[in-house]
């Protein structure tokens, strides 16, 4: 499900809302209306964090009279629901009393993460006190009795109240937050393991028992927390893109009445029809049509592509477009609601909710976790009493059932790895933004590149400066020096520091090219028909082509192109050969991306497409039952990169871009693509080796624990050590070198990519 679909629009208030249910009007105000009488509503729920949260809301909600379906976004705290036409369902009442109170969900990037920095503190407090009490245990183990090893377990109570108020606090308010509500959650095996564990060792010190567990409960405490805070830390690097993306919008353009006069309004207030006035370095607020003035456009939000568009008037312009050089006036045709840059919002909504139902293999091993070690511990309890009699020795077992089971291991299989594996990445030049990514990534078959700034660097490159008079290029790069054109400013990158020209003075023409005047004449650098020459124009492919004329007579001509990323032929080779399929989406012509395609040996290219069409293809390949990878940079690719599986993206793109993408590779080869699916290859396979040893630890251990050969401290030992096992088998990630299956070469560059560092 979506969480905003394509040309989606703003639900009118029918002005019939109940006066006594505020926030059923704050909802059928706040939503959209996705066609077919479909309205979808997003609220944000602070309060999920686990697989047993985000089952209970789906299935509650689905269950409401016109509702059509409903997805929660574990990263983003959202919940998506879309409902029929009608009255506004119950959907507020409904989650609060599944104890997950709800308000409208807001895209906010620079709200502060609260959650994140009290579980740091949470495991500072319970990490202090384990380390405190296990000294003082170590004293009882070794043989201190009577009053010295009292007062040991009073001082170890003691110290064990802060940890288990302030670090246990956060399982105990989930917990009680879930039976309240009549459910069940990963949380309350934790907490009444824990309550259980410190009331019978309190009981043991008031009764001067030789046996106490403090150390038991505290330490279980600071290893859960270690995995929550891991946990936590990897979900919310997963960003939302769809605030900067609106950044990108004009605030407000200077509108031109009929009168001649001029009003500044809000870019909401813009109406079709009205004319606007864009100067240079201004963004195009709404969709519309250049009525009067020439300029250079940057059209990389729409078609990714680097070379600006030379405009004039009668040109269509859409809103979210860059006007580099000359003062514009364009006529609206269509609302800012309605724009291209609105409509490219959406997709980005739609495709961020695309992928909000994955669900992470730990989320789905926790589903039925928690009961089954309830009803195990209960179990056990009243077998002992029946068996005994003994209310103290079944309530010790069954305690120790419980702290044996907690899932310290299972917590710790999936972020432990996680965290290892980002770290690995990390120092071959790759940033991952969510852990559940590195899943996500194994499991893909087809790869999507981009082709502008992904498969080619984005950068014009001078191809034929070899047939240029030296003298000619100085002329042409001291002139592009004064022009912030990308062909421009690739002249002037090659300019020699010594002996450069110099002009009596220089104008650009916006749209056009620089003039400049010096004692021999006239200069001009631009288009061939302006320069005032019949000079050739470049061959297919190029990304541009530019002349220099004197006095109106062709002196040189220089042709770019688009050079290729390092490595990417044999990147694409090795992705190949690990059973892929791949293949290219340009807004480029059909005959530039042929170019690329044949130089690089894809599989298929699709030219020509606007951000729409790339989602298109993406989701056309997705219903197909492919899982894809999106490699893009542009801004025109930030809803691909959130419509596809997963989504990859080089540190040079856009920030709006990055911030789509689950990783980021930081150098310029694409080695970062096939050693990102290597690792994730892995670290999916370690996690499921992690799950399947915190099984069979619990299958060998629980028996164990249920025929009472186990106590509360053997049990927590226990438990710590198949949590150190779990981290051991996760570490084993950092000195793995990826397996290949290219050539000999390939082999090379890669394994000498990812030597330990």
């Amino acid at each position: 499900m979506s969480c905003c679909a394509p040309g989606a629009e703003m639900v009118p208030d029918p002005g019939s809302v109940t006066p006594d249910l505020p926030s059923n009007q704050e909802i059928r105000l706040a939503s959209r209306r996705l066609g077919d009488g479909i309205i979808q509503s997003d609220l944000s729920v602070p309060t999920v964090h686990c697989g047993a949260c985000i089952q209970a809301i789906e299935a509650a909600l689905a269950k409401l009279d016109r509702v059509e379906g409903a997805r929660v976004n574990l990263s983003t705290k959202r919940v998506s629901v879309q409902w029929r036409e009608g009255e506004v369902p119950p959907i507020m009442a409904t989650l609060e009393g599944l104890g997950h109170p709800a308000h409208l969900f807001e895209t906010d990037g620079d709200e502060k993460d609260g959650m994140l920095s009290g579980l740091v503190r949470a495991v500072a407090v319970a990490g202090f006190a384990a380390g405190n009490i296990m000294l003082l245990s170590v004293s009882v183990w070794s043989g201190a009795e009577g009053p010295t090893r009292d007062l040991f377990h009073w001082v170890s109570a003691l110290i064990a109240i802060p940890a288990l108020a302030f670090g246990g606090g956060i399982f105990f308010r989930s917990a009680w937050n879930a039976l309240r509500h009549g459910r069940m959650n990963m949380d309350v095996p934790i907490a009444v393991g824990v309550s259980l564990g410190y009331a019978m060792s309190l009981y043991e010190t008031v009764i001067h028992g030789e046996h106490a567990y403090f150390d038991a409960s505290v330490s279980l405490l600071f290893f859960l927390l270690i995995g929550r805070t891991l946990d936590h830390l990897l979900r919310e690097r997963a960003r939302t893109a769809v605030k900067g993306l609106s950044r990108l919008a004009a605030r407000g353009a200077m509108v031109l009445r009929d009168n001649g006069a001029r009003d500044y309004l809000p870019v909401g207030e813009i109406e079709p029809g009205m004319r606007v006035l864009i100067a240079a370095g201004e963004r195009v607020p709404v969709d519309g049509r250049i009525v009067q003035g020439t300029s250079d456009i940057d059209c990389s939000l729409v078609s990714g592509e680097s070379t600006p568009l030379d405009a004039d008037a009668g040109e269509l312009v859409q809103a979210g477009m860059l006007n580099l050089t000359g003062p514009l006036t364009v006529e609206a045709i269509a609302a800012a609601k309605d724009s291209f840059l609105a409509e490219t919002v959406r997709l980005l909504e739609a495709a961020e909710g695309g992928r909000a139902h994955y669900r992470r293999i730990a989320d789905r091993v926790a589903v039925l976790y928690a009961p089954v070690v309830h009803l195990t511990a209960f179990a056990t309890f009243l077998g002992w009493m029946a068996a005994s009699g003994d209310w103290h020795k079944a309530m010790t077992i069954a305690i120790a059932v419980l702290i044996i089971t907690c899932p310290c291991a299972l917590g710790l299989a999936v972020p432990i790895v996680q965290v290892v594996a980002a770290r690995r990445l990390f120092d071959n030049g790759i940033m991952v933004k969510d852990g559940s990514a590195l899943e996500r990534l194994a499991a893909i078959d087809t790869v999507v590149f981009d082709k502008t700034g992904t498969l080619t660097l984005g950068k014009p490159r001078l191809v034929n400066r070899s047939s240029i008079d030296p003298a000619m290029l100085a002329i042409a790069a001291a002139m592009g020096a004064h022009s912030r054109h990308p062909l421009s400013q690739a002249l002037a990158g090659l300019a020699s520091p010594a002996g450069q020209p110099t002009f009596n003075e220089v104008r650009e023409h916006p749209g056009f090219g620089i003039e400049a005047t010096a004692a021999g004449g006239t200069w001009r650098l631009g288009r061939r028909g302006w320069a005032g020459s019949k000079g050739r124009i470049g061959a297919e492919g190029k990304t541009g082509v530019t002349v220099l004329t004197r006095n109106g007579r062709l002196v040189a001509s220089f042709e770019f192109e688009d050079a290729l990323r390092a490595d990417a032929d044999t990147a694409i080779a090795q992705l190949k050969h690990a059973g892929l399929t791949v293949e290219m989406l340009s807004g480029d012509t059909v005959a530039a991306c042929a170019v690329v395609a044949d130089a690089l040996k894809l599989d298929r290219f699709t030219p020509a497409l606007v951000p729409s069409g790339k989602v298109q293809r993406i989701r056309q390949l997705t219903n197909d039952g492919h899982r894809v990878l999106m490699v893009g940079d542009g801004l025109n690719d930030t809803p691909a990169l959130g419509a596809a599986h997963v989504s990859i993206a080089p540190a040079s793109a856009a920030d709006i871009s990055r911030n789509a993408a689950d990783f980021v590779f930081l150098r310029e080869s694409l080695w970062a693509v096939p050693l990102a699916l290597d690792v994730s290859r892995r670290a999916g396979r370690l996690v499921r080796q992690n799950i399947a040893i915190a099984i069979v630890y619990n299958a060998i251990a629980v028996p164990i624990a249920i025929l009472g050969h186990v106590t509360p401290l053997i049990a927590a030992i226990a438990m710590s050590a198949s949590s150190l096992l779990v981290i051991g088998n996760a570490l084993r990630l950092q000195g793995f070198a990826p397996t290949t299956t290219a050539p000999s070469a390939t082999r090379a560059g890669i394994r000498a990519w990812v030597q330990p560092s």
